[in-house]
């Protein structure tokens, strides 16, 4: 059993919030977090075809006379948060409802009006490399704008193996090799077989398997409907429906392209990422067999496993971030533009590499010239030993001061 860094967010909401609705991808640990705040809850799973049948014929009668509850998988009964809404208007007390749900249950039909003001949503990930230490939550943000110097930080050896595994539970419980490409592989189908066909009427199912696989060969690239309609001979709506369901059910994340009204010729093309990097590589077929030949796959993975990580923190972070990618007509770009409620800005350069060289500040240096002193710093996490400085507001980082324990700032 792992911890779980959000357990404090989850209190928080309880203590204030009449439901609590946590979401994320299917087997990421969501009902294990929520059951462990609900030993006096009624637990409803929606998976069990009889509890479904109620929640679709009676919601209202499935929950009249409970008073603290824990409901799994809400988007298999979309209704049931319209009857959540009124026992909460009757009785709105906090914490009263726990819902879990493998898809954004607010992008759903008919939910974004219903529950505005009596829930709060609280994305849940596959596991950190952080939880996965075990050894208390990095906070990798908060220090990062605190002005934290990560002076202290050395390489991580299993660097590959950590890109490979991903985050969830049943996949890093699992010996490296078939027993984790079996898992992969199961996981998919389920997705394609269940999950998708769960929240909205697919036309070609039996093309979903495809789907998932022509997506993890565009990870980490700029998205394009048309383009990926093209390699699937179906049309670009069609496309663009396919990879907003992923998205909805966190398969995929479309990471915006930062924008600034001073600077004229940016790319506004959203960039592809998934939420897991084990789950993309065995789509894509990359195994550290063909990692110890070539490295070239491994660049695009470990801009997805580094923007995951930071996501991840979002959930226990003191601070609130937004993450966006830059990218100018030159080629120029920021693999992760990170900004804080108050506007400051730090950029993310990913690089797959043993080495920097001050020619990778490139990207992080235009971003700095065109936010002025909004700007904390520019850093290139790299697979190599130290933590290096490069200039003013300028440092190369092991990728491992993503999950390291705190050090002493300067």
């Amino acid at each position: 059993m792992y911890p779980r860094y959000a357990n404090e967010r989850v209190r928080a909401i309880l203590a204030d919030t009449p439901v609590l609705g946590i979401v994320g991808p299917r087997q990421s640990g969501k009902i294990t977090l929520a059951q462990s705040f609900g030993s006096d809850r009624r637990f409803i799973s929606l998976d069990d075809p009889v509890a479904r049948n109620a929640a679709l014929t009676d919601p209202v009668g499935l929950i009249r006379d409970v008073d603290r509850a824990i409901i799994d998988e809400i988007q298999r009964a979309p209704d049931l948060m319209l009857a959540i809404k009124q026992s909460v208007d009757a009785d709105r007390r906090p914490g009263r409802f726990l819902v879990t749900g493998s898809a954004n249950i607010l992008t759903l039909r008919d939910m974004q009006d219903s529950m505005a003001g009596r829930i709060e949503m609280l994305p849940l990930l596959p596991l950190s490399q952080d939880e996965l230490a075990a050894k208390g939550p990095a906070h990798f943000l908060d220090r990062l704008f605190d002005g934290d110097s990560f002076l202290n930080e050395t390489r991580d050896h299993d660097l590959i193996e950590r890109v490979l595994t991903g985050g969830y539970p049943d996949a890093v419980t699992r010996d490296a090799g078939i027993r984790r490409r079996d898992c992969f592989a199961a996981y998919a189908k389920a997705i394609a077989e269940r999950d998708l066909p769960d929240i909205a009427n697919i036309e070609r199912a039996a093309d979903l398997p495809r789907f998932l696989r022509m997506l993890a060969t565009l990870n980490g690239q700029p998205v394009n409907a048309t383009e990926l309609g093209g390699r699937l001979q179906i049309d670009r709506k069609t496309a663009q429906r396919y990879l907003a369901l992923a998205e909805q059910i966190f398969i995929v994340r479309t990471l915006p392209a930062w924008s600034n009204n001073a600077v004229k010729r940016l790319t506004q093309a959203p960039k592809l990422h998934f939420v897991d990097s084990g789950f993309a590589a065995m789509l894509a077929r990359v195994t550290a067999a063909q990692l110890e030949m070539d490295k070239t796959p491994l660049g695009h993975l470990l801009e997805s496993f580094v923007l995951s990580e930071l996501d991840k923190q979002c959930g226990w972070s003191e601070g609130r971030y937004d993450f966006s990618h830059y990218r100018d007509q030159y080629g120029s770009e920021v693999d992760i533009v990170v900004e804080d409620s108050s506007g400051r800005l730090a950029g993310i350069e990913v690089k797959a590499a043993a080495t920097v060289t001050a020619k990778d500040f490139t990207g992080l240096s235009k971003l700095a010239a065109a936010v002025g002193n909004r700007f904390i710093g520019g850093f290139v996490f790299y697979d190599g030993s130290d933590a290096l400085p490069f200039g003013d507001k300028r440092r190369a980082l092991p990728i491992s001061a993503l999950w390291s324990p705190a050090t002493v700032s300067e």
